[in-house]
C-alpha cells in the first residue's frame, strides 16, 4: 500500500512530468494544425510512450533508488497523462475558441474528401463519414476540447499498462552465504 507521502511524491513528479508531455502534445497539435502533410507532428505524437516510459525510469531512479513496483509505476504513468490531458484540453480549448476560425473543421473536410474515394473502394458509406464531421463541426470549443482530454485519458490509461511493466524493477535481495 502506498503511503500518503509516498503519493504525495508521485503526483508531484507526475504533475512535472505531466507539463512537460502536455508541451509535446502542445507542439504535435501545433505542426498537425499548420502543416497537416508533414509527419512532425505525427512524430511527436508517436514519442509520447517513450517519453513517458524515461520520464518513469528518471522517476524511479532519482526518488526510489531504482525500485519501483508496477502498481505505482501505472499510477505514476497514468497520473503524468491525466495531467498532461488537462493542460492540453486548456490550451485546445484556447486554440478553438481564439484562433481556429474554423481550420480544424476544414482539415476534417479536406482529408474527408482525400480517403472518401478509398473507403468507397471498399464499400464503406462515405454518407456516415460526412454526417459525423458536419456533427463535429457543430461541437463548440469546450466539447471539442473535452472530447480529446476523454481520448488523452483512455488512451493513456491503456498506454501506462506496458510503460509500467517494462520499467517497472524490484529490489535485489542479496543473500549472505
Amino acid at each position: 500500500m502506498i503511503k500518503k507521502e509516498d503519493l504525495a511524491q508521485l503526483k508531484a513528479f507526475a504533475r512535472q512530468d505531466g507539463f512537460f508531455l502536455s508541451l509535446i502534445w502542445i507542439a504535435s497539435f501545433a505542426f498537425i494544425v499548420a502543416s497537416p502533410g508533414s509527419l512532425m507532428g505525427n512524430l511527436l505524437a508517436f514519442l509520447t510512450p517513450f517519453f513517458v516510459g524515461w520520464r518513469l525510469c528518471k522517476f524511479r531512479d532519482y526518488a526510489l533508488d531504482g525500485v519501483i513496483s508496477m502498481r505505482r509505476g501505472l499510477a505514476y504513468s497514468f497520473y503524468t497523462f491525466v495531467y498532461a490531458s488537462l493542460v492540453f484540453a486548456l490550451a485546445q480549448f484556447i486554440y478553438f475558441r481564439y484562433l481556429d476560425q474554423g481550420r480544424f473543421f476544414g482539415m476534417l473536410n479536406e482529408s474527408m474528401n482525400t480517403i472518401g474515394p478509398i473507403y468507397e473502394k471498399y464499400g464503406i458509406s462515405t454518407q456516415e463519414m460526412k454526417q459525423t464531421i458536419d456533427m463535429m463541426g457543430s461541437m463548440s470549443p469546450i466539447q471539442w476540447a473535452f472530447t480529446f482530454m476523454m481520448q488523452n485519458f483512455v488512451v493513456g490509461f491503456f498506454l501506462s499498462i506496458p510503460i509500467s511493466a517494462i520499467c517497472a524493477r524490484k529490489a535485489n535481495i542479496i543473500r549472505n552465504s
